[in-house]
């Protein structure tokens, strides 16, 4: 019997705001990044992401440089620490109840982010969601780089990626249901059974009232 499966995006749909960026402000914040134009450099590259514009190899390149020296333990100590104190408390209610739900209706939920997987692997396991797939980063001398190890989870890449993950499974899905918000999400959009729309952007509401989707306001 196949069991349903509910795919979330991250920024914006269940959190409001974008997790990359609150991670290089938290970073700012512990005196790790002392450029003062850092961060509106990475704004600037997350409005390039919000049109679907963004490089994706040249803004991890961007991203991860101030922390290149770093070992994956401290990194991750960091990582923990901006999930709890500024991701999660930026989580929907909506989302929050929802989550509820499905966890009570025992429906398999997916987190599929196009930030990096030491991010989204830490909200989902705070947020009791078993199953996360992030843009995962080559390891080097204890270090994460800013090198992408296998397929990034971003546009046509997080269709790649949901494939791969249910290729593993011990069991099959129907239907697959995804709340997005972006334009980057096109793809998984079109490649699932029921796509909705949570405060899409203006180009995914164009697509939402051409394929009549369901858009939702968190």
């Amino acid at each position: 019997m196949k069991q349903s499966l509910t795919i979330f995006d991250l920024d914006e749909t269940l959190i409001a705001g974008d997790s990359a960026l609150i991670w290089s402000e938290f970073l700012v914040q512990e005196g790790v990044i002392t450029d003062p134009k850092f961060l509106q450099e990475d704004r600037r590259l997350m409005n390039l992401y919000a049109l679907g514009e963004l490089d994706m190899q040249a803004y991890l390149s961007f991203a991860m440089a101030p922390i290149r020296h770093l070992s994956t333990v401290e990194v991750d100590r960091l990582a923990a620490l901006c999930v709890e104190q500024q991701i999660l408390p930026r989580l929907y209610p909506q989302a929050q109840s929802l989550l509820t739900k499905l966890y009570e209706e025992k429906i398999c939920t997916l987190i599929i982010s196009a930030t990096v997987s030491f991010i989204v692997k830490k909200v989902a396991e705070r947020l009791a969601i078993k199953n996360a797939l992030g843009i995962d980063l080559v390891v080097e001398d204890g270090c994460y780089t800013s090198k992408i190890k296998g397929t990034a989870t971003y546009r046509s890449g997080k269709v790649i990626r949901l494939n791969e993950w249910l290729m593993l499974q011990n069991r099959s899905f129907s239907p697959l249901e995804f709340y997005t918000d972006s334009i980057n999400d096109l793809p998984l959009c079109l490649h699932v059974d029921n796509p909705i729309m949570v405060n899409p952007c203006r180009q995914l509401i164009q697509q939402a009232q051409l394929y009549n989707w369901p858009v939702l306001s968190w």
